[in-house]
């Protein structure tokens, strides 16, 4: 096929079209896309330039469309169905078995490379990035696999995540789990009281710490329901089924899950600015 100086303008314009769609899912700045699809942030943007009338070297194309899970003929203009090659989506859904423990080395190298994303977490209980060594203890100590030090550091490591200035991640939990946690019900049945009121005491502080860049939610688990679930920016979701991880990276997919962490948010009933007081109230049924 033959191209001519017009059908290059079109494929030219078309190509810088859909990056921009690409982009914009994607939920990136500039730097970080650039550095995700392994191009300098000059090149970028020299590509979303409308004066710009080359295309870009076939190995970037190939990177950006893997990026956005997206095919190589719609980026480059030359079909209208987005849908990727059977190759780019192989491992759109997998197992990753022999986890445990919802606590798992494995999420903190997801975190790193959802470096720049929101991150989307609804936990097993309330978040363990969020809770005291004493809990921790009392929670896995029948989890022989994974060592009460090497818990600690994993938390610990998540924890220091957290504090980064670009962080940006969500939580939601069901309210009734908080109450059942301060009254020493279901699986904290024989926590000391005292180990629950240094562990809401530990709550407030880090929640007035790490607002805004961490952001806690609780809903009516009356009302609606989830599986533990963390999900990484549009790149990857990973649901714990106890055990193993199912793990998700069909764009498809991973917005289908964003849009039901969402609809967890807007039924919140506490919001993270509301969480201190909520905690503080919480603290005083502690008996």
């Amino acid at each position: 096929m033959t191209f001519t100086s017009a059908d290059r303008a079109e494929l030219v314009r078309l190509f810088r079209e859909r990056l921009i769609t690409v982009m914009t899912r994607s939920g990136l700045n500039q730097s970080a896309f650039a550095g995700r699809v392994g191009i300098d942030r000059s090149t970028l943007s020299q590509l979303l330039s409308p004066t710009n009338d080359r295309l870009p070297r076939l190995e970037s194309v190939a990177s950006i469309a893997r990026l956005g899970q997206v095919s190589l003929d719609w980026l480059l203009g030359l079909r209208d169905a987005e849908t990727a090659e059977p190759g780019l989506l192989a491992d759109a859904l997998s197992f990753e078995r022999d986890a445990l423990s919802p606590v798992d080395e494995r999420l903190m190298h997801w975190l790193e490379e959802a470096a720049g994303y929101k991150i989307r977490h609804v936990p097993v209980s309330f978040p363990d990035v969020l809770k005291t060594p004493a809990v921790i203890d009392f929670e896995y100590e029948r989890f022989v696999t994974v060592s009460p030090h090497r818990r600690m550091e994993i938390t610990q490591a998540r924890l220091d995540y957290l504090r980064r200035p670009e962080t940006d991640m969500e939580a939601a939990t069901p309210a009734h789990i908080m109450e059942s946690f301060a009254r020493g019900g279901g699986r904290w049945q024989g926590l000391p009281v005292a180990v629950r009121r240094a562990q809401l005491d530990h709550l407030i502080a880090l929640c007035d710490e790490l607002y805004p860049r961490f952001r806690w939610f609780l809903y009516d688990g009356r009302e609606l329901y989830s599986s533990p679930i963390t999900i990484y920016g549009p790149i990857r979701a990973a649901i714990y089924i106890g055990q193993s991880f199912l793990v998700m990276q069909n764009r498809d997919h991973v917005r289908s899950l964003i849009s039901h962490f969402d609809l967890l948010l807007r039924a919140a009933k506490v919001d993270p600015r509301q969480m201190p007081d909520y905690l503080r109230r919480l603290r005083q049924i502690c008996r």
